[in-house]
């Protein structure tokens, strides 16, 4: 499922209310056996420390803005490496560091999706 700029604009102002943190950004960096397709594989972490610098830097960490976390095996490797956005629960596969600061930018910042990164509604494991 896509979610519009418009839905995304409409889902953060009520769940900033409600919520600890406007945006919440889960990068799974799960490493699997020899072999198997994991998000580790892919310099995840690597990934996860640009994007929690690029948050800080952009004066957007801390309560009631953007929270940047570590996450276990998400389930989508096929499409990894993967990060979600929520409470949008926008699903993104990023290639590299350049589309992590793109996610940040657009997304993080502007509250624009960024359609081209998004990870494909049916794939999984």
């Amino acid at each position: 499922m896509s979610m519009n700029s418009a839905a995304v604009a409409a889902a953060v102002p009520a769940a900033s209310s409600s919520s600890y943190y406007q945006r919440h950004v889960f990068f799974c960096l799960n490493q699997r056996a020899a072999g198997e397709a994991c998000c580790a594989n892919h310099q995840a972490e690597a990934a996860f420390e640009r994007c929690k610098s690029l948050v800080k830097a952009a004066g957007l960490a801390g309560p009631g803005k953007v929270r940047v976390n570590r996450a276990g095996c998400l389930d989508r490797c096929a499409g990894g490496p993967v990060a979600v956005v929520y409470p949008e629960a926008v699903w993104y596969s990023y290639v590299d560091v350049g589309d992590i600061e793109e996610i940040v930018e657009s997304h993080l910042k502007n509250g624009q999706v960024v359609e081209r990164l998004l990870t494909p509604p049916n794939v999984g494991r």
